[in-house]
Order: structure tokens, then sequence, then C-alpha cells
């Protein structure tokens, strides 16, 4: 089972909508052409495709602008840049105010690995409204992710299965089980998607962002970056510190941290996002639903894992809630404050023998629509992780490691503990134990930290910022709850990321918002 942790921010746009191939262009481009000259055709969006999450193509922007799509052109391996090219999709809104006061290009990336930008940005794009009175908004789909070349692993069927397998095994069956999927996962994306998987590390797509910046014509790339967007903004800035326009993180991932450790933070921070949520559910003046104190909630939740693990409960039909489901289901819920009122629903409909809402957040986690389709989030988070990190766990280790995850967290550290072998028998060599973000030379680059953040803890904040190096990276503190901070609505956040987005104000360092 991946890492639920892992799939960050891209995941949430799924959530909100459940609760209420071949290398394109392979080889067929001249060997000679200046893809940093190609003119991008811009067209009405189409209909998301399966591997993007599927829905209705984006409804027109408030004033009646409508979405535009193209796609560029880029080398499969930046290594051979006059070699075979893919075709990478973008997605923009034109700027909405006067044309003088206009900057460039804002480009974002929500997060993932593997989520798809091209979807995200219309579904988040009323939260960045202010943003496009300077700037034309966009977004692109990764390599590997949604429309560009998407890694492909198994079928929907073989991923229901998955996704259903007990993820903590507790004896030798168990786990020989657990490591048989896992080399079948790794497998089935090897067989079907081998030329891709070389050539879809971070370091790839932050390459892909410059030459983004170019066809967009643009001198210095303005960027903002959320969850996974700030490790590949990082990455970009350490390859790229002269191009670095005005630039903002928000979820901050540690660039100091090697998967192991980066799993066991998220345990952390998993189980203090669960803590708060149990506390801010008893502390309200009627009564909380699922239990009479914090502790009472959180034995309860304990409960209906342990119980789910031997007696699974119906969910959404033919398929059963198990403890997989369950865990991921509330560990989707745990990304955002919005939604711990379906936490809560979801729980006390749990606790009475139905499983339907938490295998629906289940579901939107693992990228899973209401006809039973997958988008390729796993596939492309698997794909990308692996290439990107470079340790190779064994099931030996990770049992001699479970007890510092249970102590970080009772109820997420088996499932963050055994998510670590993930990249286990991966066909592709990982590229370095953690990204190198050091970007002597760049613009100051904002970096928002939420105290309350369950996916990327507050610490990778500071990590990050003294990473970039002394002058870049510029620490900003939200006292939150939830994966991220500018679209919590903060008044103080919101006026500090505009203001130096929209105006160029670098705010002090250490400012703190509550």
């Amino acid at each position: 089972m991946p890492n639920p942790a892992r799939l960050r921010t891209a995941a949430l746009t799924a959530t909100a909508l459940v609760l209420t191939s071949v290398l394109a262009g392979c080889g067929g481009d001249s060997q000679d052409e200046d893809l940093s000259a190609q003119e991008l055709s811009w067209e009405d969006c189409p209909e998301p495709s399966v591997a993007q999450g599927g829905g209705d193509a984006p409804s027109p922007l408030p004033n009646g602008d409508k979405w535009q799509c193209a796609t560029m052109k880029a080398p499969l391996d930046w290594d051979e840049p006059k070699g075979d090219t893919i075709k990478l999709a973008l997605i923009r809104a034109k700027a909405s105010g006067d044309e003088s006061r206009r900057i460039g290009s804002l480009v974002f990336n929500f997060g993932g690995p593997g989520g798809s930008g091209v979807t995200a940005l219309p579904a988040f794009g009323k939260d960045y409204a202010t943003l496009r009175t300077r700037y034309d908004l966009v977004s692109l789909d990764p390599r590997g992710v949604g429309r560009s070349v998407p890694v492909e692993c198994q079928n929907d069927l073989q991923l229901d299965a998955y996704f259903q397998q007990d993820a903590t095994p507790d004896d030798t069956a168990e786990r020989t089980k657990l490591l048989d999927n896992t080399k079948e996962f790794n497998a089935a994306c090897e067989t079907n998607s081998e030329k891709m998987l070389p050539h879809v590390r971070t370091t790839d797509a932050a390459r892909d962002l410059d030459l983004v910046r170019q066809v967009l014509g643009d001198d210095k790339l303005h960027y903002f970056g959320i969850s996974y967007g700030t490790e590949l903004g990082g990455v970009y800035a350490h390859l790229f510190p002269k191009n670095v326009g005005r630039a903002v993180f928000d979820a901050v991932v540690d660039p100091t941290q090697n998967p192991e450790q980066g799993s066991l933070g998220q345990a952390k921070g998993f189980q203090l996002a669960l803590d708060n949520f149990a506390e801010d559910c008893t502390s309200k003046t009627e009564d909380c639903p699922i239990g009479d104190s914090a502790e009472d909630v959180k034995n309860r939740i304990a409960t209906l894992l342990a119980d789910l693990d031997s007696k699974p409960i119906p969910g959404i039909f033919p398929r059963e809630l198990t403890q997989t489901a369950a865990t991921n289901g509330i560990a989707q819920a745990l990304y955002s404050q919005g939604f711990w009122q379906y936490l809560t629903a979801g729980l006390e409909q749990a606790y009475a023998g139905d499983g339907r809402i938490l295998m629906a957040l289940s579901d939107s986690m693992n990228g899973r629509n209401e006809h039973g389709e997958y988008s390729n989030l796993t596939a492309a988070n698997v794909s990308i992780n692996c290439a990107d990190e470079k340790p190779r766990y064994t099931a030996d280790y990770v049992e001699r490691k479970r007890p510092e995850f249970r102590a970080a967290s009772p109820l997420f550290g088996d499932f963050m503990a055994w998510s670590m072998l993930s990249c286990t028998d991966w066909a592709v060599a990982g590229a370095a134990d953690h990204p190198d973000v050091s970007a002597p030379g760049s613009a100051p680059i904002l970096v928002v930290g939420n105290t309350g953040d369950p996916a990327t803890p507050y610490e990778g904040a500071r990590k990050m910022a003294a990473a970039l190096g002394k002058g870049v990276g510029v620490e900003l503190t939200y006292e939150g709850q939830g994966h991220g901070a500018y679209r919590s609505k903060n008044k103080c956040v919101r006026d500090a990321v505009n203001g130096y987005l929209l105006d160029g104000k670098v705010p002090a360092a250490g400012t703190v918002c509550s």
C-alpha cells in the first residue's frame, strides 16, 4: 500500500467531488528543433481524461472567460535534449486585470507527487482570484501524470484489490502477501511504463518548468508550490537560481530528510492532527457524537480499526471497508479542517456498521471515481518517489523500526512504517537520499509553514528556509490546522503572500500569523 501521507494536497480536489498509452510524439520531431521557441496553441479545455480523474470540463471563470489548454513538447531524456520528445499538458487562465500591470505567468504545482495540475487549478482557482489580477494563472500535468504521458501500472480491478489488502501485517503469511502484492504492483509499472520510469524524477520536472518559463515568454519563473510542489520548487531553485522570480512555498516538505525520516515525521504529523480533531470535537458546546473525551474518541477509533482488521464492514457495494481503507479515509479527512465534519459523520456511521463515508474518503485518497475508475495518481506517486529516493528498505528493517513508529503514532505508525517498502524491487535506481535545494543567488522565496499540518509537518518549513540559503528562504508561520496555509483564508497569510507575489513586498522573516 502506498504511504497515504505522501499523496499530498492533490487528492483534496477529488475529496470535494466525492463528497458533495504510449509516449505522445516520441521520435516524431526534428532533432534540431529549438523547443524553447515553440508556440503553444491554446484552446478550450476538454473533459479531464480518466488518468486525470475524469469529470466535466472546467466551468467558465467568474468574468465569463474560459480556461485554456495546450500541449508543450519537452525532451523525454533531458540528458539528450535533441532526442525523442514527449507532450506535457498545460492549462491557464489569462490575467483579469489591466494588461499594463500584468507581471507575467504564475505557475502552480499543487502536490502529490502525481497530482494533475490541469484539473487542480480550476478546482482551486477561486482561491487565487486576487493573484489573477496581475498574473496568468498556469499549471500543468508534470511528466508521468494525467495527460502528460501518464505512468500506468495496474488496472482498475487490480487496484481495487491492491487497496483492500492488509497493509499492516501481523504474521509471516500476511507479511509475505504484502511483499508479493508490492512486487506485483511494481512489476506492472515496469511492464506498462518502462520507457517513462527513468525520466520522472523531480529534477526532470524542474527542467520542464524552466522550459515552460521560456515558452511562456517570461524572464523569471514566478511560482506557487504546495506540498510536494515545494520540493519541486526547491529543486528548481537549486538548478536555476538566477531564473527564480517571486516564489511561494506552502505546506513545506522537509528537504533534509530521507524517506524513513519523512515517514516518521508524517506519522507524528497525522497523530497531531488526530489529537487536534478529537480535542475539537469534544470541546464544543454540543455533545461530540463519537466520544466523551479526546482520549475516548481516539480509543474508539483504535478499537474500530482493530475490529476491521479481522472483520470488515459493508462499504461501497460490493466492496467492504477494511482496516486499510478506513485508515486511508481517516488520513484523508485530516488533510483539511473543513473535512473534519465528514470524518465525524464517517466514524459515527462506521460504528453503526456502515462504512460508506470512510470508504468514499479512502477512494478519494487513492484517485478512484464513482464509476470505479482510477486516475494515475498512485502510479505516478510511486514512480516519482521511487525514482527520487535512493534508500531501499527491507521487511526485516521495517520490523525493527516498528516500535519507533508506533511510539510516534499508535494509530498511523504501523502504516507509515510498512509503507517504506513501496520502492523495494523498483526497476529504476533512486537518485539521492534527499533533494538538494541550496539556491545561492536566488531571489527571496517565501516559505509558509502550518503548525497543525499533518502531511508536511511544520518543522519542514524551517528546514527548507535554511537549506535554500541565507537571504533566500524567508519563513512565515501560520498557527492553524490542515495541510497548507494560503487556502485557509487566514487574512494575515493572504496579505503576506499576496503582498509578495503582487507587489514584491517580502515579509519580515519569522512573521507569525494566527
